[in-house]
């Protein structure tokens, strides 16, 4: 079965381009390949930050839970204090 692909134009500067036909030329492919390469590589570099980030916040989505914290009323008691406390003065006195 034939790989569909889109032909598509870029502005690289001339370091990129460098690097980009050095590895064309040490994995002995194309310049497209090689970027296509290139972005998978990086793509998969991602996931696993992405994924602990997530994780962290099912973690606290889940204490809170299992807290049984009210967090309408946290917001209320937060929003109560901002506004009782007075703001910092800035600037010359």
């Amino acid at each position: 079965m034939a790989t569909v692909t889109i032909k598509s134009t870029y502005a690289l500067d001339v370091e990129s381009v460098r690097m980009l036909e050095t590895l064309a030329d040490r994995w002995r492919v194309s310049k497209s390949e090689a970027l296509r390469r290139a972005i998978r590589a990086a793509s998969r570099e991602q996931a696993p930050a992405n994924r602990a980030v997530l994780d962290a916040l099912d973690r606290l989505q889940a204490a809170v839970r299992a807290r049984r914290i009210d967090l309408r009323r946290w917001e209320r008691d937060v929003e109560a204090e901002r506004l009782a406390t007075p703001l910092p003065r800035t600037g010359p006195r």
